[in-house]
């Protein structure tokens, strides 16, 4: 593992942290500085403007893109300096991190010219259409299908657990353009306008009365020809580019979120006096002490994009497997400390454990803490269930047998 960085990526430190000294409002970086309401709002808004004109959206997508070509260390740099200042990026995570960079690789000249402008200026809005309720771990076994009529493809099926699907101008689908090719073959990846006939959004109300998630319906939805990126029925080899998107830049940077979570949960250990309690701290010790195999973990897996060691795939595999799993532990031991608390709220605090409103969850106001606890539940299946993970690190690290197939029908 290298910890060094090269001189060159240093100086672009300086460029980064000089930039955002410069622009963050007055007072940034004094301790308990933040901003409230109207405030808020205008800085969220004039924010965007900074980082567009500053280059810094989408900064490692080529200069002819819009973009300012970053190196992959360049790229860890950025994200470092921006978590060190806790100043937000643009959070447009599908287009910005997703289907941007796939479109940059697959597309074709028309579709670049098409979307990575509007990407760029956040004038669409996307989410992503890929698991469906029989292929979430098994995507290949996906049935949503796209058939040509004429000029369009006319789209049939069902997505699930979709995210923002309510507010997405599109969709980046995995629909069947063949039904007889092998399975991982006859798969397309295709851009799917969402404000039209034959689509029908269905939010997945949670327990706090949130629906992020979202069940997508198909019923003739269209979208031109020449909508399909890298090929007709190459979409699983296309797909395979979006979900590797990723990881990488934020290796150094991914811990972070869980650092700031864990201080929370021992100021409230703290708070309602269980911080004395020895079975409360050696479960903080033990979630720290894991916190920091998280820290360890991302920089092995930054050494080994940097020099090419081709370990990807399994070390993506491990490191996603072990923070989901992490968290739902610590949250689960969040719950512990603050006993009743965690189960029925009367009232927010000015401090601490604060409640805070949900997007239609004006029933049921959740704090910080109970909506990573909800959320936590989810994150040892999506993206890679924790069994896959498992699957992935038996065979392709430890050498393990496949795991065996189910026998045919007939098979004696």
């Amino acid at each position: 593992m290298d910890l060094t960085y090269p001189p060159e990526a240093e100086a672009f430190r300086k460029e980064v942290r000089g930039w955002l000294e410069d622009n963050l409002p007055d007072g940034w970086f004094d301790p308990g500085f933040t901003l409230h309401g109207a405030e808020r709002e205008a800085f969220n808004t004039s924010w965007v403007h900074k980082l567009r004109e500053g280059g810094w959206i989408c900064a490692s997508w080529p200069r002819a893109y819009g973009g300012k070509g970053l190196s992959l260390i360049e790229q860890v740099v950025l994200n470092e300096e921006f978590a060190r200042a806790n100043a937000p990026m643009r959070a447009d995570f599908f287009g910005d991190t997703l289907v941007g960079p796939t479109i940059l690789q697959w597309g074709t000249e028309e579709q670049k010219r098409a979307f990575i402008p509007r990407i760029l200026d956040g004038s669409i809005a996307w989410c992503q259409g890929f698991s469906e309720p029989d292929a979430g771990s098994d995507l290949a076994s996906l049935k949503t299908r796209a058939e040509l009529d004429g000029d369009e493809w006319v789209v049939h099926g069902q997505k699930v657990w979709t995210t923002q699907a309510q507010f997405a101008d599109f969709i980046f689908l995995l629909a069947r353009t063949d039904p007889d090719a092998p399975k991982h073959q006859g798969i397309s990846y295709l851009l799917v306008p969402m404000k039209q006939d034959g689509i029908e959004v269905r939010p997945i109300r949670q327990i706090d009365g949130s629906a992020e998630f979202n069940e997508v319906f198909f019923s003739g939805a269209r979208c031109p020809r020449e909508n399909v990126v890298g090929g007709v029925n190459n979409g699983w080899k296309v797909a395979m580019t979006t979900l590797g998107f990723e990881r990488g830049a934020s290796s150094t940077t991914g811990h972070r979120r869980f650092v700031k979570e864990l201080d929370h949960v021992i100021e409230e250990a703290r708070r309602v006096g269980r911080a004395g309690d020895p079975v409360v701290r050696q479960g903080l010790a033990r979630a720290w002490s894991k916190v920091k195999i998280m820290q360890i973990n991302g920089y092995r897996s930054l050494t080994d994009a940097l020099h090419g060691t081709h370990h990807a795939a399994a070390l993506g595999a491990m490191h996603k497997m072990f923070w989901s799993e992490y968290h739902r532990q610590v949250m689960e031991l969040a719950v512990d400390v603050l006993g009743l608390e965690a189960q029925v709220l009367t009232g927010a605090r000015d401090e601490g454990f604060v409640q805070r409103p949900r997007r239609g969850a004006s029933d049921y106001p959740v704090s910080d803490l109970q909506s990573a606890f909800f959320f936590s539940r989810s994150e040892t299946i999506w993206g890679g269930t924790a069994e896959i993970q498992r699957n992935i690190v038996g065979e392709r690290v430890l050498g393990l047998p496949k795991e065996p197939r189910p026998a045919t029908a007939g098979a004696s």
